[in-house]
């Protein structure tokens, strides 16, 4: 029996389990103070996690951390969400503190393992996950293992650099297409709306005369501030409280604002997994995190649209982009798969 704990910027879960994607026999989950910083993080795992270990009879622990890690030798690199995890040994910690072995590899990547292993890409020989939540993931699952690259990290599917004018390490498809950068670009389009796109402009066929290309800047304008008045109105004038999932709801509701800033998003992140594709002929790239949930219409499908647009035109139609199944569990079940099979 195995102990899968998921450390986030925001939650904490524990689950115990097989590792072979059997319902876990329980789950717990703990809210994260981010300004307690990883000590608080520490303290909730030696409090929770003992106990659990101690019933079940737990033989090994595996550990799927939100952030950058070294799955070789353990350690956290750094997390972009809690401070004083930087160059951490949680492996050696864990172990000591738990007394049993323990596994520690990304939260993507174990992710993507069990999304490969037990849900949506199950029964295909090359998987790739991409998790679009607060930052953006990626994993490669060759024939049932996780591909670690040489040295522990792979698949960085969110800082993938997009043109060649990308030569600073933030320029990334992360700050394009991840759920804080579509909350950004929501809040500086609804400040500022007249900022006019020429697809709008030449919608319809392209305007005869100056006077008709007033015109339809005159319209556009209106419809933008409109849009923008309603996104104002959902963060109560607050501009800056103006969330991801506010701008998916005024989508959902037919703001244009809020669904051309979905649509850039997914050209970013279609540019990326075109690249990817063209790379490593997936069969399937499975798509979880938060953003995702946003839907087939507003997401999904303007996603595969993307796509199709930069991948290697001969494998168009040789990979499926599909959801991800196992919900907001998927990490615990990961890093279980991760512990069974490492440390049996």
């Amino acid at each position: 029996m195995f102990l899968g704990i998921e450390i986030g910027g925001t939650k904490l879960q524990f689950g115990v389990g097989q590792g072979d994607g059997s319902p876990l026999l329980t789950l717990e989950r703990e809210r994260v103070d981010p300004k307690r910083g990883a000590e608080g993080i520490r303290e909730q795992i030696q409090l929770s996690a003992a106990p659990l270990i101690e019933r079940y009879g737990v033989t090994g622990v595996g550990i799927g951390f939100g952030g950058p890690v070294d799955s070789a030798s353990g350690r956290i690199i750094k997390s972009h969400q809690v401070g004083g995890w930087d160059d951490f040994p949680m492996a050696d910690w864990a172990r000591k503190t738990l007394g049993l072995p323990v596994i520690v590899g990304n939260d993507s990547d174990s992710a993507g393992l069990a999304e490969a292993r037990f849900g949506a890409g199950r029964g295909h020989r090359i998987v790739v996950y991409n998790n679009i939540g607060s930052g953006i993931g990626g994993a490669l699952v060759i024939d049932g293992q996780l591909y670690p690259g040489s040295c522990g990290i792979a698949a960085e599917i969110g800082h993938l650099r997009p043109g060649l004018q990308s030569d600073q390490p933030d320029l990334t498809v992360e700050s394009l297409a991840s759920g804080w950068a579509i909350a950004a670009a929501a809040q500086a389009r609804a400040s500022d709306p007249v900022s006019h796109r020429l697809g709008p402009l030449v919608a319809g066929g392209r305007p005869r005369g100056p006077e008709s290309v007033r015109q339809r800047l005159i319209q556009r304008e209106e419809v933008d501030e409109r849009h923008a008045g309603d996104l104002l109105e959902r963060c109560e004038g607050h501009i800056e409280r103006l969330t991801t999932e506010m701008v998916a709801k005024a989508a959902a509701d037919g703001n244009e604002l809020a669904r051309d800033v979905f649509r850039d998003a997914c050209q970013a992140l279609g540019w990326a997994l075109g690249q990817v594709i063209t790379l490593l002929a997936p069969n399937v790239l499975v798509i979880g995190g938060g953003v995702s949930l946003v839907g087939e219409e507003l997401f999904l499908a303007p996603l595969r649209h993307e796509v199709e647009r930069y991948a290697f035109p001969p494998l168009l139609g040789t990979y499926s982009i599909v959801p991800a199944q196992l919900g907001e569990d998927v990490v615990v079940y990961g890093a279980l798969a991760n512990a069974a099979g490492r440390l049996s």
